[in-house]
């Protein structure tokens, strides 16, 4: 009986009859494959069709403003991301303490991450207008100091779009790091303490050793979302002044919503890919040997 109960999935398959759960899991499964096929697999199968065009290229190389775009692109990212992780590796700290107003400050803490873009970015906008603007209204009531041109002077304007995206997600950073420290166990930090290790020595030799890894994934896929943070810059300064504050993600929406020229605009995003491929292939190969081990 038990070997004929065996083969009985074999002989169905010969007779090319599905079992009853075969049916019922095809059936679910469908609507996924279309939703899959009809919103990623064409969409970025059309994107490389119309970035496949060489004019497309030669019309951004041409563009001064594109030279000047990778360069704010890099700055946006080397700065911005590791200020951004060095910051929330400190701050993790700060809020694994226990005392209870630390747990108060942590729920304001998450607020601005937790707010969607539009109203917070704006507010900023409005903060650092250098005519009534907040920023420079407390500088001049205060200390009598004529506030900077923050978007308008194109260093200036680029400062704040990296203040702005790190002060927007920082919290999440903190929360991911924060919960790689929770999983440490405490152990470790007692044996540490009973041999005389003082703070800074635990933070090297227990707590850095338990959360690199955490923190170099972090990065990485840092970068990648940051990469196409298109709200940052164009929600503060519309990529001026001067087209002087664009990133890859804004440059192309430039391109193909306001020029009117979508090859161009899709051909700046592929121009990102040399970036962006190295950096997934390396985050999905980390992912793959945690999960191996």
């Amino acid at each position: 009986m038990a070997v004929s109960v065996a083969r009985l999935p074999a002989q169905q398959a010969e007779t090319g009859r599905w079992s009853p759960e075969t049916v019922w899991g095809t059936i679910f499964v469908i609507p996924y494959v279309v939703v899959f096929l009809a919103l990623v697999v064409w969409p970025v199968a059309y994107g490389v069709w119309l970035g496949a065009d060489l004019s497309n290229y030669r019309r951004l190389f041409a563009d001064p403003i594109y030279l000047g775009t990778v360069w704010n692109t890099v700055l946006f990212l080397g700065l911005g991301i590791n200020i951004k992780l060095l910051l929330a590796l400190l701050l993790s700290g700060f809020f694994a303490q226990t005392k209870p107003w630390i747990r108060w400050l942590s729920v304001i803490f998450i607020l601005p991450w937790a707010v969607p873009s539009i109203p917070t970015i704006f507010s900023f906008r409005w903060m650092l207008n250098s005519e009534w603007g907040m920023f420079n209204g407390l500088l001049w009531s205060l200390f009598g100091i004529e506030g900077p041109w923050w978007l308008i002077k194109p260093h200036y304007a680029m400062g704040s779009v990296i203040f702005v995206h790190i002060w927007k997600y920082l919290p999440f950073w903190t929360l991911i790091l924060l919960a790689g420290r929770m999983a440490i166990p405490t152990d470790l930090y007692e044996a540490a303490r009973i041999d005389g290790a003082t703070r800074m020595q635990q933070f090297r030799f227990v707590t850095w050793p338990q959360l690199k890894n955490l923190y170099v994934t972090s990065l990485l896929l840092s970068t990648i979302w940051s990469l196409g943070d298109f709200n940052s810059v164009y929600l503060l300064t519309g990529g001026g002044p001067a087209d002087k504050t664009h990133v890859l993600a804004t440059l192309g929406i430039r391109y193909a919503f306001n020029l009117q020229e979508l090859g161009t605009g899709v051909a700046t995003v592929m121009t990102a890919l040399p970036i962006l491929v190295p950096l997934v292939i390396l985050l999905v190969r980390r992912l793959g040997g945690r999960v191996e081990r």
